[in-house]
């Protein structure tokens, strides 16, 4: 059986810019895999390229989910086939409630177990549930976060992608959505996410990437990243 999410040689050009410089990556089921690197080396883009919210024609390589190519895809259809992203800076919906921005994140789905995942996100995330009722724009940071990764999985994803989730919040919730993120690969969602904070990211996950200038300079399992001298001099300060 082939990877759950399978990246070969791919390329992004922003005009002339050459973003993306054949990047190669792959994702299993049930994995927790991180993607770090410095501002400017890519790594939202290569999200964005994945998911199918940059324009295809700056695009060439291979993406494969679940054993289909969906590099020329449009992103609402890669959506629809178990693949969902939580963008940098949330984007949540600031003037309906947290329930109703719950609710839009199952629009693509035509059962009758939302109300049931409703719960299951309040039992994930417990300040939603007390903020149910509230505006989404009236949450903090750190609460915005957490209902746009629970609004994501509303779509009941195979594989989810994170770009900078730790991203302007306080340390003490950085931690609570970092363990919420385990028990969601614990409760079989995949996930790929990028993130700056690097020491979090590799205690995390199984795996991680290191992007450069829009190259993978190193790939290996977290543990052996954590002990990397080069890795630790420039991700760690040490």
């Amino acid at each position: 059986m082939g990877h759950m999410l399978e990246v070969n040689n791919l390329h992004y050009y922003y005009g002339n810019i050459h973003v993306l410089k054949g990047i190669d990556l792959y994702v299993d089921e049930g994995e927790i895999i991180t993607l770090i690197g410095s501002n400017g080396a890519g790594k939202t883009t290569m999200m964005h390229t994945i998911c199918g919210l940059n324009h295809p024609r700056g695009a060439s390589g291979e993406v494969i989910f679940m054993g289909k190519s969906v590099l020329k895809m449009d992103g609402s259809r890669i959506a629809r086939m178990g693949l969902n992203q939580v963008l940098e800076g949330r984007h949540i919906f600031s003037g309906l409630t947290v329930w109703e921005n719950l609710m839009t994140g199952a629009y693509i789905r035509r059962d009758n177990e939302v109300k049931a995942d409703i719960q299951e996100m309040y039992r994930l995330f417990p300040r939603l549930e007390e903020r149910k009722d509230q505006l989404g724009g009236t949450l903090s940071g750190g609460e915005q976060q957490m209902l746009a990764i629970a609004r994501a999985l509303m779509s009941r994803p195979k594989l989810l992608l994170l770009d900078e989730p730790s991203l302007g919040i306080a340390p003490i919730i950085v931690r609570e959505i970092f363990e919420s993120i385990r028990k969601i690969a614990r409760n079989g969602t995949t996930i790929l996410f990028v993130e700056q904070n690097t020491k979090i990211a590799l205690s995390t996950a199984q795996r991680g990437y290191v992007i450069q200038t829009g190259q993978i300079a190193l790939q290996d399992t977290c543990s052996n990243l954590l002990a990397n001298e080069e890795v630790r001099k420039i991700f760690l300060g040490s």
